[in-house]
């Protein structure tokens, strides 16, 4: 492979996340042979990153853009020219915005793709103007508004939960008990069943396909779609934006 460009992967947030978006880039790779499979540098250092729902909703944390630009420094310094952050709500502009100015002022060369840019395009081009777009995300995506920001911008129609349909996704998510943090190989019944039941609620409301807006929530529905709903993965649109970034002929098509 004559082409000098490794993919980073900025892991540990959570960190099956990350290794999450490593199997989606392997398997978005046409590749016939070990030899094949495309550079890809994952770096998981959960315990230097800050909960990035916590810092947005109450703020007695530090800035997790900082401990995600080290890690970006990190994989720049091991040869890393294109690197992902596999977390949704990193996105929101307090934090995304902070590390893009990070990178300007170090001189880092290594490009950063926006994963939720990206999910803006794909769905521009996957679906017709008038689909309304139903999220599910952690409380901090959601209370913040962080996709309602993107998708106003891109000029698509948006369905977001009510709040106690929220709350129970968040804690799908985050508790400690049954949540997908904590438990993300195998995922509990009951933190899968907050997450279909949350898509099913979105789909009785006219949703035509469902952003799974935290990347801890396709291990709970690894499939494309429920109920004849299309299931949006922002991580497999981040690992094939990855690999068109850096090695453009080995992308599979899209399945239609």
């Amino acid at each position: 492979m004559e082409n000098a460009e490794t993919i980073g992967i900025v892991g540990g947030v959570g960190p099956y996340a990350g290794l999450d978006l490593n199997r989606k880039i392997f398997d978005e790779t046409v590749a016939g042979s070990d030899q094949d499979h495309l550079p890809v540098m994952l770096a998981s250092l959960s315990a230097t990153i800050n909960d990035r729902t916590r810092y947005l909703l109450q703020g007695d944390v530090e800035n997790p853009a900082q401990g995600l630009f080290n890690v970006l420094a990190r994989l720049a310094s091991t040869g890393a020219t294109v690197a992902g952050i596999p977390c949704n709500t990193a996105h929101a502009e307090a934090i995304f915005g902070k590390i893009e100015k990070k990178i300007r002022a170090s001189g880092l060369t290594i490009k950063l793709l926006n994963m939720i840019t990206e999910v803006m395009d794909y769905i521009q081009n996957a679906f017709p103007p008038d689909a309304r777009i139903g999220v599910l995300s952690t409380l901090g995506t959601y209370q913040t508004g962080l996709y309602g920001v993107y998708m106003e911008k891109a000029g698509i129609s948006m369905l977001l939960p009510d709040e106690e349909q929220a709350k129970d996704i968040h804690g799908a998510i985050y508790d400690p008990g049954y949540g997908i943090k904590a438990h993300s190989h195998p995922v509990t019944k009951e933190a899968r069943q907050r997450v279909v039941s949350a898509v099913r609620a979105l789909g009785e409301r006219g949703a035509t396909a469902v952003i799974l807006g935290c990347t801890e929530l396709p291990l709970a529905l690894p499939s494309d779609s429920l109920d004849n709903m299309v299931l949006i993965d922002p991580a497999t649109i981040l690992a094939r934006a990855l690999i068109r970034e850096t090695y453009p002929e080995k992308l599979k098509p899209l399945l239609c």
